[in-house]
């Protein structure tokens, strides 16, 4: 009967797979928070001034409603679809519009208001609707 001899396998070769597989994981956690940190590449302490008795003119806002029987209001204000343009004239462009419509409402009533509001060109819009 012969003898079995188990060979053992010399340790010469180290295996890297995993220590590439961590670094890879570090490498990607360090890309990620690297784009978060502000960038200050140079140090500079910036002088100081006085404010400027400038007034900031303060964004209003308007709002107007679309009720389900087709009644626009402007803030309060019921208006007809005929003065709906010359009202809307009065906005500035700076103001910001709220648009409130019932879901009831016919959608030409939505569309006439928002046709109104591109011929003015009053583009700070905003359209309420519930979650």
């Amino acid at each position: 009967m012969a003898k079995c001899k188990k060979q053992r396998k010399k340790f010469d070769e180290i295996n890297v797979i995993p220590f590439i597989d961590i670094m890879l994981v570090l490498l990607v956690m360090v890309l990620t928070t690297a784009t978060f940190i502000k960038q200050g590449i140079i140090p500079v302490d910036l002088p100081q001034a006085k404010k400027t008795q400038k007034k900031e003119e303060k964004k209003k806002e308007v709002t107007i409603y679309i009720d389900k029987q087709g009644n626009i209001y402007l803030e309060k204000e019921k208006l007809s679809k005929e003065n709906l343009k010359q009202k809307l004239s009065t906005i500035s462009k700076k103001d910001t519009v709220i648009l409130r419509s019932d879901k009831n409402s016919r959608f030409q009533d939505f569309v006439t208001v928002m046709n109104a509001l591109k011929q003015l060109n009053l583009e700070n819009l905003y359209i309420v609707t519930k979650e």
